[in-house]
């Protein structure tokens, strides 16, 4: 099964947004990684975003561009910052029948809940940059041994979707 981790888009400064919502240079890294999906023929079964203001609308603007439907995108505190591992990759096996699945968060959670994927000491790491996305391959879940199939930067989306 693929699953899929993507940093949110660059947000907001909190004296500017007290939500942190997206920038639009944040609008415009997400809809770049958007496109670049939709020209791979990604399609997610499930799309899952923390509640965080960035984390939603970069899921939204995602969704839109997959025509994939607003309002079966999944929030869940299980995928926040600061969520434990453990907790988000029990919360992702409970949902595994809907695979492909797709996570829009945050830092350090993704990062870790890749290391979880890709090794069962988490010693694996995949350098996050916002608006970023990479795709894992797992048999089953929670457990790790994943391959990682491709890590694409918003540097490299915004080229993809030119």
């Amino acid at each position: 099964m693929e699953i899929f981790l993507m940093q949110h888009g660059p947000s907001l400064p909190p004296e500017e947004d007290p939500q942190e919502g997206l920038s639009r240079e944040g609008e415009k890294a997400v809809t770049a990684t958007a496109v670049a999906l939709a020209r791979m023929g990604l399609r997610p079964g499930l799309m899952v975003a923390s509640p965080k203001a960035r984390a939603r609308q970069s899921a939204e603007i995602v969704a839109r561009v997959l025509n994939y439907d607003l309002e079966d995108i999944l929030i869940s505190d299980d995928v926040k910052a600061m969520s434990e591992p453990g907790d988000t990759l029990q919360f992702l096996a409970a949902h595994q029948q809907r695979a492909p699945l797709m996570v829009v968060g945050h830092l350090p959670n993704l990062a870790k809940v890749a290391g979880g994927l890709l090794s069962s000491r988490r010693q694996a790491t995949v350098d996050f940059k916002r608006g970023g996305i990479c795709a894992i391959e797992v048999e089953e879940l929670p457990r790790g041994q994943g391959k990682l199939l491709w890590y694409l930067p918003p540097a490299v989306t915004t080229l993809m979707g030119a």
